[in-house]
């Protein structure tokens, strides 16, 4: 059977959430006979290195969310070691990770994206922001890491205060509507969920606490509202050259007959709450675990 190391932890804000999707990885993997044991990226980056070329895995998954682990550092690591990898490559990992950038070329597809731009805390100091409401978040994070939403001047004061000076943001227009996920694989789409927060927005704690969102699957939309946001999220999935599976986010304002995308996650998470799985098992009848072994198995398949 098949040597898997399944890289977890990594360096980056969502280090303890790469641990539950890993976790959760290993246990599917080790359920199916898989040779397969977890190792944990830390610095320096040299001991990751030495330890891959001891294991000599077949195959590694990828289960680093954040940065170093989803935006190309590691996909680039293990090219040059020749060893096959779960998930994007190199260059749609880097490109999905920047949100401006994906969301400029989103935009020259004709797919309808936020107004907005990259900002200093000087720039929200000297009043250059968007009209209220907007939304502010890291350009370079995942799991709605970091994510504002600016309604009023005492939100605005309350988000500057202690911020990293040297830190970009992504500012965008705030979009009213319902909050909407696609996910496609290399098939194309695999289902549609809409995300319904119990209170406030769909944030990094909404998405890892149980009980904090309802996730409707398949959400309830019209023909019409479910072909474009499939066409959307297939069209950029393709010109990034994401490959395996690729989650897209939109929000759907229905007032304005708007469909926005917002991002793109080319190495979604694989936790017990992740909307993936959950999606692909209701709407494609695909377990958990059917999923983990159909990853590894077409990552190597692809280096034959």
């Amino acid at each position: 059977m098949k040597k898997v190391v399944v890289l977890m932890g990594g360096m980056s804000s969502e280090r303890m959430i790469s641990f539950e999707s890993g976790k959760c990885v290993l246990k599917a993997l080790l359920s199916r006979g898989y040779n397969a044991m977890a190792l944990d990226v830390q610095q320096p980056i040299s001991g990751l290195v030495q330890a891959l070329e001891q294991m000599k895995p077949d195959v590694v998954f990828n289960a680093l969310h954040g940065r170093y682990g989803e935006d190309g550092c590691i996909q680039g690591l293990l090219n040059m070691m020749q060893i096959p990898y779960t998930h994007s490559d190199v260059l749609a990992s880097a490109i999905s990770m920047d949100k401006q950038q994906t969301k400029l070329i989103a935009s020259q597809l004709g797919i309808d994206v936020p107004n907005g731009r990259l900002v200093t805390l000087a720039d929200i100091k000297q009043g250059n922001t968007l009209p209220k409401p907007y939304v502010l978040k890291p350009n370079d994070e995942g799991s709605s890491v970091g994510v504002y939403i600016i309604r009023t001047k005492e939100d605005e004061k309350s988000f500057l205060f202690e911020r990293d000076i040297d830190k970009i943001w992504l500012m965008e227009e705030y979009i009213e509507g319902r909050e909407m996920s696609v996910v496609v694989t290399d098939k194309g789409v695999a289902g549609i969920v809409e995300i319904i927060p119990n209170e406030g927005f769909y944030d990094y704690k909404h998405k890892y606490t149980q009980g904090a969102a309802t996730h409707v699957i398949p959400a309830q939309l019209t023909e019409q509202q479910a072909e474009k946001l499939g066409q959307d999220s297939c069209a950029i999935h393709r010109i990034l050259g994401c490959r395996q599976v690729s989650r897209s986010d939109f929000r759907l304002d229905e007032k304005t007959n708007r469909c926005v995308f917002l991002e793109l996650n080319a190495n979604p998470g694989m936790t017990s709450l992740s909307l993936v799985p959950e999606v692909l098992q209701i709407v494609q009848g695909i377990s958990y675990t059917d999923f983990v072994v159909q990853l590894v198995e077409s990552a190597v398949n692809r280096q034959e």
